[in-house]
């Protein structure tokens, strides 16, 4: 079983100082490179699925979240108030309320409906020091999170959509959802008193669950105070589950914000808000990534995709070039010279780099490139160019195989 607290710090990722503060982790240059290669991945996605990312401060005044419910529902998780002359502002604790405000701020047409707002932005949970480990439980969270804007009508087609978008990024990412949970109100919780709302919402997610033809079961007690979800639940090698991605119903907070757009009739209608996150906080998803791949990353993800060993220092320059090639077309490539050690040490070193380019005298003459796998597997020498339109090709397409020749299909 790989730990990622113990991996995340022997393999230079993340790391913690007192003086930060407990689950206040910091990101070290390789870790913020799988960080980076994941927001871009999921950037894309969200826009080529139609969605407007936006940027909102992490800072709202306390009558902001009396109104959205936060206060008097999740306050106990919140951080205090900060004095700010006669205002009192809080560290949000969740992106929805600023987007509603964001929505509010314009007039809508029924014609721009579905309206998908998407944000990578940072939130914070005063969370007890007890319950605080690695990056799975933080107090400062980088949540991939949206807002979709939408008619009734569209509510159950945007939510369905939602889960789609989830499941190509598990596909993309080797992840592999544990279960689904349709997450519903229990006795004794801080939930909005609202008991129509509460079972609309509930039979738009259960007609959503169903069409999608995935298994999944309903658990009272852990739906959003707002109202009920979709969980996808993933489990790590020891079998404890924790919540990745969710798909969340809401009619409460259209109305607390009086969030309306124009209909065909010229009347204001309220519009339904489904919250979605396709693989929740950077936090928990690099987390889980770690411990799945064991630090040996897809090779789109990996902090270094390539690196290029000289045999000796004749080799060296031809080395050098081939890394500024590679950098230039996009990969995150090093070199690793014979002042490192043996070839065989370097070689060992980089054992959690995809591709391993070694370049001998013979190489050196003929502008070829001896490739090692990860895997230990050594494919025909390529020529410098080849060789990096095959890595680029993979890494573009963000396979999970670490490389593709006739016959053959290899998984890294």
């Amino acid at each position: 079983m790989h730990d990622h607290r113990k991996l995340g710090r022997e393999l230079d990722l993340f790391d913690t100082d007192p003086l930060m503060g407990a689950g206040l982790p910091y990101w070290l240059p390789d870790g913020a490179a799988v960080r980076h290669a994941l927001e871009e991945y999921i950037r894309e996605t969200e826009r080529r699925a139609g969605y407007r990312h936006v940027y909102s401060p992490v800072l709202g005044k306390r009558e902001l979240y009396e109104i959205s419910g936060h206060w008097s529902h999740y306050s106990e998780d919140m951080f205090p108030p900060m004095d700010l002359g006669a205002e009192q502002v809080v560290l949000r604790p969740s992106l929805c309320p600023h987007h509603a405000l964001i929505y509010r701020s314009r007039a809508h047409s029924y014609r721009e409906l579905p309206l998908r707002m998407a944000e990578l932005g940072g939130m914070y949970r005063s969370e007890l020091s007890g319950v605080l480990g690695g990056l799975t439980r933080v107090r400062a969270i980088h949540l991939n999170d949206a807002h979709i804007f939408c008619t009734l009508e569209q509510a159950a087609e945007e939510a369905r959509a939602a889960l789609g978008l989830i499941g190509r990024a598990y596909a993309a990412l080797g992840i592999r959802p544990a279960r689904y949970r349709l997450s519903l109100p229990g006795a004794g919780g801080k939930y909005v008193a609202d008991p129509g709302m509460w079972e609309r919402a509930a039979a738009l997610l259960t007609e959503v669950l169903d069409a999608s033809g995935v298994p999944y079961e309903s658990v009272e007690g852990e739906a959003a105070f707002y109202g009920p979800k979709i969980d996808v639940q993933i489990a790590d090698a020891a079998g404890r589950e924790a919540t990745l991605s969710t798909v969340q119903v809401d009619f409460h907070q259209p109305e607390r914000f009086d969030l309306h757009y124009i209909g065909p009739d010229g009347a204001k209608r309220r519009p339904v808000m489904v919250h979605r996150s396709i693989i929740g906080s950077m936090e928990r998803a690099v987390a889980h990534l770690i411990e799945l791949h064991g630090g040996a990353f897809p090779a789109w993800l990996a902090p270094v995709q390539l690196v290029v060993l000289p045999l000796s220092d004749a080799e060296a320059g031809r080395a050098a070039e081939l890394v500024e090639r590679a950098v230039a077309e996009g990969l995150r490539a090093e070199l690793a010279g014979p002042e490192q050690g043996s070839l065989g040490a370097r070689i060992r070193a980089a054992r959690l780099v995809p591709y391993q380019a070694v370049i001998g005298a013979r190489e050196a003459a003929s502008g070829e490139v001896a490739l090692r796998l990860r895997d230990g597997r050594r494919p025909d020498a390529l020529p410098a160019a080849e060789l990096l339109r095959r890595i680029g090709a993979l890494v573009a397409a963000r396979s999970l195989q670490l490389w593709e020749q006739e016959g053959e299909l290899a998984i890294g």
